[in-house]
């Protein structure tokens, strides 16, 4: 009895509840962003949560499952993010987005939007989440601001915002890594507007 007590001491192991879920989706965002998808595995995730590998399975089904859970869950509700931004003038359309995208991400740690990048590039999934989001996104702001070239227009709102997350969560450029979020928005969200309501010709 005391041996087993001490494996499971040692293991860390925890019960099979609430806990454990979020014990492994906090440990995977960490051990996705650290190695990618491919990179990382089902029995270091587990080890990183303190748990048993087979609580993945009991949990997320795979670890394709975890994935999803732990990494492409957004830090807010895009449809809830919509009616928020909606909530003011036209012309600081732009302002309210790169706001509300650095606040709500710096909130997250950051951690959730560099594990998902850092694993795009050696997985179709999140990819395609990616794409996915950004593209129902701006197409649905876009459309209700009246612009046209609405697919050239997301593309464009996508790159800003994709790439001003890889230079501050990712590769982590200073002084953008470490800057406060004022000054990003008053020198980045100009462009964002063009790209929304401007001239893109």
């Amino acid at each position: 009895m005391a041996g087993e007590d001490t494996t499971v001491r040692r293991r860390g192991r925890r019960p099979g509840g609430q806990d454990t879920r979020t014990a492994l989706i906090e440990a995977a965002r960490a051990v996705f962003g650290e190695s990618g998808f491919d990179g990382a595995t089902v029995r270091v995730i587990a080890t990183r949560a303190g748990v048993d590998a087979a609580m993945v399975n009991h949990w997320f089904g795979s670890k394709e499952g975890l994935f999803a859970q732990a990494v492409l869950k957004l830090p807010f509700d895009p449809h809830e993010l919509l009616a928020e931004l909606r909530d003011g003038p036209d012309e600081e359309f732009g302002r309210r987005i790169v706001r509300t995208f650095l606040t709500r991400w710096d909130g997250a740690g950051g951690d959730v939007f560099q594990a998902l990048v850092r694993s795009v590039a050696g997985h179709e999934q999140a990819a395609l989440v990616l794409r996915s989001f950004f593209q129902n996104f701006f197409t649905k702001v876009i459309a209700g601001l009246g612009s046209d070239r609405v697919e050239l227009r997301t593309s464009l709102c996508a790159s800003q915002l994709v790439g001003m997350g890889l230079v501050r969560y990712v590769a982590k450029f200073e002084p953008m890594a470490s800057s406060e979020i004022d000054p990003l928005v008053t020198a980045i969200a100009p462009t964002v507007q063009r790209y929304l309501t401007g001239d893109i010709d």
